[in-house]
């Protein structure tokens, strides 16, 4: 991305073995995420940024103290780098590791292929080669799908919960999924986007509510008996859907926040008057990718779905002005 609005796709050399923690990947499918929308709208600073960190591929080369990793081997990756051994990786912040590096902007994986640092604790095996219409459902678990399940899990979404989702991106529709999947009784989707909320029914929202702000925070408590939700899920970033999460949590629930924070101030005299338990920040996708793979190959679920338009790599400007004009909720790149 050389500046706001203004995608390109370049030749850059290919990647080669740096360190003996490295692995090439030669990349099956790549992805624009809604968090790619920040720079192209001039929200963050970008300069011939390299964009991109979701992505599954096979291995191609690996260096001489990779050890759970061979060639030929399909792929899929976290979008923080980490060696899953420290001690924060092993208290399951893999996204807070010692050696954690964002793949944006460093790495960038809308491309045809990656060196991931760090092989043996950012990328996970799959059983075997996967058919190809599971590709998709485990590119989402790159980064949407474990990215949603790490804010329902913050939000300890569980059975006879009523969980409150704000947000109706690709992340937000991943927590709906995992709210269903950690057996939440009743989960309420804000959405105002017919395709989305009719995304959000399939994955197992039993409302939909399309108020915003405090009239939503009125609908969410009208639909709980005055007490708002048990879990909420912020995955927006804005103030507005922040101070709209923290307003539909009730006393003593629990808020996942997610979603990329941008110029959030929030007013602590708020918050302390809350009364709720706040958890969230960059997902911790490593922690959760072996079962999310493993539920997708078993074809438990299908996060999938949340790509609705398919374009080649050629033409990943187009796929940033569908996503930025809500022409498509998420982009999937073929290579």
């Amino acid at each position: 991305m050389h500046a706001p609005g203004d995608v390109r796709v370049e030749d850059r050399p290919d990647p080669e073995i740096v360190e003996p923690t490295d692995a090439i990947v030669r990349l099956s499918a790549t992805c624009i995420c809604g968090s790619d929308l920040w720079p192209y709208r001039g929200v963050e600073d970008v300069d011939h940024t390299l964009m991109g960190h979701e992505y599954v591929g096979v291995v191609e080369e690996i260096g001489a103290e990779v050890k759970t990793l061979k060639v030929g081997d399909f792929v899929v990756g976290s979008f923080v780098i980490s060696d899953n051994t420290c001690e924060i990786c092993r208290a399951g912040f893999q996204s807070k590791c010692v050696h954690a590096e964002f793949v944006a902007g460093t790495i960038g994986t809308q491309a045809q292929k990656a060196r991931i640092p760090h092989a043996d604790g950012t990328l996970v095996a799959t059983p075997g080669q996967p058919d190809p219409e599971l590709i998709p459902s485990l590119l989402a678990a790159s980064d949407v799908l474990g990215t949603g399940w790490f804010a329902a899990v913050a939000a300890e979404a569980g059975p006879g919960k009523t969980v409150a989702v704000v947000g109706d991106g690709a992340v937000g529709l991943m927590a709906v999924l995992a709210a269903r999947e950690l057996g939440a009784e009743r989960i309420i989707a804000m959405s105002r986007h017919p395709r989305r909320q009719e995304l959000a029914r399939f994955y197992g929202a039993t409302d939909i509510v399309e108020e915003r702000g405090e009239e939503g925070v009125a609908r969410i408590k009208e639909l709980t008996n005055g007490l708002g939700a048990h879990s909420v899920i912020e995955a927006v970033g804005t103030q507005e859907s922040f101070m709209q999460a923290v307003g539909a949590t009730r006393g003593g629930g629990h808020l996942g926040y997610v979603g990329v924070n941008h110029d959030v101030q929030i007013p602590g005299i708020q918050l302390f008057f809350a009364g709720i338990h706040t958890l969230g920040g960059p997902a911790p996708v490593r922690r959760f990718l072996p079962e999310l793979i493993q539920l997708i190959w078993d074809r438990k679920i299908d996060p999938g779905k949340v790509f609705d338009l398919t374009l080649p790599l050629e033409q990943a400007a187009e796929g940033y002005r569908a996503m930025d004009e809500r022409r498509a909720t998420k982009v999937l790149l073929t290579l």
